[in-house]
């Protein structure tokens, strides 16, 4: 597991994350949503990007904040985003949140599983 030694600097947030997030809340129409990222076994890769809203915050978790906007991340999956940078982005594939991850010695073909 990817050691992470400053938690606080585990993950970037891009602009256009931030934008994305900042719609999604106002569309739930509830101001306290967070998105939540959790890591689980699965995917094609072996781990697999989970993203939610969530208006909890619990005792294990990391909030990451910026523009006004919360990215909540459980303490396991924390390890696994060190260096890592949330964003979105629109393509030909459709509308999706990325990560940029460093860790990841490799990735499928879609993004939304790792390796490391």
């Amino acid at each position: 597991m990817p050691d992470t030694t400053d938690i606080q600097e585990a993950l970037q947030i891009g602009d256009g994350a931030v934008v994305r997030i900042k719609k999604l809340i106002e569309t739930e129409g509830n101001p306290d949503m967070k998105l939540r990222i959790s890591i689980t076994g699965g995917g094609c890769s072996g781990f697999q990007y989970n993203f939610s809203l969530d208006d909890q915050v619990n005792d294990d978790d990391v909030v990451y904040e910026k523009d006004g906007v919360n990215v909540v991340v459980d303490e396991t999956s924390i390890p696994f985003l060190g260096g890592a940078t949330l964003d979105f982005k629109t393509d030909l594939i459709g509308a999706y949140f990325t990560m940029e991850n460093p860790n990841a010695s490799s990735t499928c073909g879609c993004g939304t599983s790792f390796s490391v």
